[in-house]
């Protein structure tokens, strides 16, 4: 079960963090994530290891 997809709610609990920097973070920031139908879905590890590489900093902070 640990490898099911994950909703933007899903992934917003396990963040903690809001809807709208989600659909940033795939927009501007290239967050793995797949279109399915009209949703977008997430794989835990990917955005583990999104994460770890960087890909969420805050630019200003550097």
């Amino acid at each position: 079960m640990e490898d099911r997809w994950l909703t933007v709610d899903d992934i917003c609990k396990y963040l903690n963090v809001s809807n709208d920097t989600v659909y940033k973070w795939i927009e501007q920031k290239n967050m793995p994530a797949q279109k399915v139908g009209r949703r977008w879905m997430f794989k835990k590890d990917e955005v583990d290891e999104w994460i770890k590489a960087g890909g969420a900093a805050d630019e200003t902070s550097k």
